[in-house]
């Protein structure tokens, strides 16, 4: 189990759309960093490269499944919706 430095929601962290890496100011000087690619696939860990503090970063997973399938039961049978 982490311990994190603090809990921060998704909306208060800086995205930088080149990259496509979300950024949160870090004690130490640096800043935290988390990709929407990492976001996408459920992680929820914001690491600092410069030392060893983690924050667990808030925000809603179904905002960052663009493209995904959704599985859905009718009457029995499973029925991929995109």
């Amino acid at each position: 189990m982490s311990v994190y430095h603090d809990e921060i929601e998704i909306e208060d962290m800086e995205f930088d759309e080149d990259t496509e890496i979300y950024y949160y100011p870090c004690p130490c000087g640096d800043r935290f960093e988390i990709s929407k690619e990492e976001l996408e696939s459920g992680e929820d860990v914001a690491k600092c490269p410069s030392c060893s503090l983690l924050i667990k970063v808030i925000y809603d997973l179904d905002t960052f499944m663009v493209g995904e399938k959704a599985v859905t039961s009718t009457k029995g049978h499973a029925v991929a919706v995109a």
